[in-house]
């Protein structure tokens, strides 16, 4: 067992996600970052270097985000207008090739809970194209093994949004109800900026905030959905955290 931080977006943000790391309290830590390293902010050939040194260290799990698989997908056409530099490029593609950037990962927090923690999120159809996973280990190693098209698709896990797709499938359709908690980013129920909902009522009452950490959780029966995404814009954000599970294990 372990201390996992989990880290949002960083979109080129080095600043904020160097003091996240700097402020962690445990040196065992195992951090998972949840892809979007480059584009918006001042620095992504900054927080590509500094992930790169963290890599090696087996205590940095980099899942990979719809900005950076504008690099390595070869079906996903380029849509950010600001291109990365040629060995920015490269350097993300290299750790794609050599399994350094993952789709998924699995943690069961001290509580016994398991989280599937990806870009976006798992719909309930991405979860059907898997095969119905019953476990969020299974489900990661399984969305590991990098499935086509899926991976690509608008509902897939790094493109689903979380108010439209996400929640209200696997809420309001017709189905079992989702087997394990999931923690993403990519998109939120709310603006941190304007400090606002930007749900429906019925996601709303299901749902709590804490506007600090810039987190919510929305409860989905006996799971739930942890949304981390700081939403760091061109500046980064003033205040925000990283979601720390002490007593953890990584699972996939």
């Amino acid at each position: 067992m372990a201390t996992v931080a989990i880290i949002g977006d960083v979109g080129g943000c080095l600043e904020q996600l160097a003091a996240a790391v700097d402020a962690l309290d445990d040196p065992a830590t195992v951090v998972v970052q949840v892809g979007d390293l480059v584009d918006r902010g001042p620095d992504s050939s900054g927080v590509l270097s500094y992930v790169g040194d963290r890599l090696a260290g087996g205590r940095w799990v980099q899942l990979v985000g719809n900005h950076d698989a504008q690099y390595v997908g070869k079906e996903l056409q380029p849509f950010w207008p600001e291109r990365l530099a040629d060995g920015d490029a490269a350097l993300l593609r290299g750790w794609w090739l050599r399994d350094r950037l993952r789709v998924a990962a699995a943690v069961r927090t001290s509580e016994g809970e398991e989280l599937l923690v990806t870009h976006a999120g798992l719909s309930r159809r991405a979860w059907g194209e898997l095969g119905d996973p019953v476990t969020a280990g299974t489900a990661a190693a399984l969305l590991n093994t990098r499935p086509e098209p899926l991976l690509w698709a608008d509902d897939g896990p790094l493109w689903t949004e979380a108010g439209t797709n996400l929640y209200p499938g696997w809420l309001e359709e017709v189905g079992p109800p989702m087997p394990f908690s999931q923690v993403h980013v990519h998109s939120s129920i709310v603006d941190w900026d304007r400090t606002v909902w930007r749900c429906r009522e019925h996601l709303r009452d299901r749902s709590t905030v804490d506007w600090a950490a810039r987190h919510t959780v929305t409860r989905a029966g006996g799971a739930r959905f942890i949304a981390v995404d700081p939403r760091h814009g061109k500046r980064g954000a003033a205040a925000w955290s990283p979601l720390i599970l002490r007593g953890a294990t990584l699972l996939e």
